[in-house]
């Protein structure tokens, strides 16, 4: 697993595609690499008409820390997050979209960029130590992968903008009873 570069491992089991976090080193943070890889590999999976089902997971002990800002930050103004007509953004915000059923399962942290992949996926799961984040405010940045439209939708107004708006941790029972994520009583 790379402690430099992020990247994503790809692994297909019959009709699923698994795509793992790899950069456990450094808590998976994304950096402009990570960010590259995972769209290829879910652009990868929606051209592979063998594919059924994509499970995004991460190696290590935490799905991910949220952005590497310190490798990001001078890359945000550049279009780090512009993808391709022909490529998949992860996120889901903008351009191509996936039309193949997603699952995210998540350990450990889940902060920022994790948390709006979360809601990104038609299915999540979350093992019982999963603490969530929407750390976004505290640093002055706005989320922009989704999490202002679609945590609001999934838990409702006043639950999702105590965490968008103070940036507090929630755990994963929290985001059971917020956001529906099927509870996973062991390490997924």
């Amino acid at each position: 697993m790379s402690n430099q570069e992020g990247k994503v491992s790809r692994e297909t089991r019959r009709h699923i595609f698994l795509i793992g976090l790899d950069r456990a080193a450094k808590r998976n943070a994304f950096d402009s690499h990570m960010i590259k890889d995972l769209s290829l590999a879910l652009t990868e999976y929606e051209n592979n008409d063998a594919l059924r089902c994509a499970v995004i997971f991460a190696h290590g002990d935490h799905f991910t820390a949220g952005l590497d800002l310190v490798e990001l930050q001078p890359k945000l103004a550049t279009g780090v997050f512009d993808f391709s007509e022909n490529e998949i953004n992860p996120w889901g915000t903008v351009g191509r979209k996936l039309t193949k059923p997603l699952i995210v399962a998540v350990q450990g942290y889940c902060y920022t960029a994790g948390i709006e992949l979360f809601l990104n996926a038609d299915i999540t799961i979350a093992s019982e130590n999963t603490q969530f984040a929407q750390m976004e405010v505290q640093r002055g940045i706005l989320p922009f992968g989704g999490a202002t439209a679609r945590f609001t939708q999934a838990a409702g107004w006043a639950k999702a903008m105590r965490y968008l708006l103070t940036g507090d941790s929630f755990d994963a029972k929290a985001a059971f009873d917020m956001i529906s994520a099927q509870p996973c009583n062991r390490t997924c």
